[in-house]
């Protein structure tokens, strides 16, 4: 393999375990015969970041600030496996100069290869907002839980966050993902990465896209230069 390879940084930290398991797939999705095969990636995992989930912390500007570091530390390319922190990703690329590969675009778009016309969204309502334009702009729509069912799903959430993957967290997140199917979506995205630590495509009756596996799978491409950098807007 070529040693030109570029330099991946990871805004990571939100939360940890969801870090280490992207971390993981870059490692396994890149083809290589040695150590120096694979892609250099300097990771910033702070778990320090106020929470997306709150209105009114400055979560933007620390993750712009942390955009920078990596940009100084010599990263060419960034990763972000948060769905919600994606609010902040123009912020991000303007404060770095760097473009950010979007894992969001990347789950809508693969809800849109499976001809589907609603996609159920696991994912706080931050994410929600997000992933309902992107469908939108892919002609699809969003099946969302109703607000006494999210409500649930958060404290789901946190108990993942808490380190809790044990069965009574995985038989939750399927009531949730089963309460979206009965609400007419027909494939459902993982629109938050603590999801997928419990929840994988056995234990559904729709397919669950995992937006953090294509995450990874697309930075490899990306920094191997078999797919395009994304653009930085302006």
């Amino acid at each position: 393999m070529s040693d030109t390879s570029l330099t991946l940084g990871v805004l990571g930290g939100m939360g940890p375990a969801a870090t280490v398991e992207f971390l993981a797939k870059l490692q396994a999705y890149t083809p290589a015969e040695k150590d120096q095969d694979h892609i250099r990636v300097i990771a910033d995992i702070n778990p320090k970041a106020p929470d997306r989930n709150t209105p009114g912390t400055q979560a933007g500007a620390v993750l712009a600030e942390m955009a920078g570091a990596l940009q100084g530390a010599g990263a060419q390319v960034l990763a972000m496996p948060c769905n919600t922190a994606h609010a902040h990703a123009d912020l991000i690329q303007r404060a770095s100069g760097l473009p950010l590969v979007d894992m969001i675009a990347l789950g809508a778009e693969a809800a849109a290869r499976t001809g589907s016309a609603r996609a159920g969204v696991l994912g706080t309502k931050g994410a929600l907002k997000l992933y309902r334009e992107y469908l939108a702009a892919r002609a699809m729509g969003l099946v969302a839980l109703p607000p006494e069912a999210q409500e649930q799903f958060m404290v789901t959430l946190y108990r993942i966050k808490s380190g809790d993957l044990g069965h009574d967290v995985k038989r939750e997140m399927q009531v949730h993902a089963e309460a979206l199917r009965a609400a007419g979506a027909e494939v459902l995205i993982a629109g938050c990465t603590e999801v997928p630590l419990v929840l994988d495509n056995r234990d559904v009756k729709l397919e669950l896209i995992d937006p953090g596996d294509l995450l990874a799978r697309r930075c490899v491409g990306v920094c191997l230069g078999w797919e395009p950098l994304p653009h930085v807007p302006a």
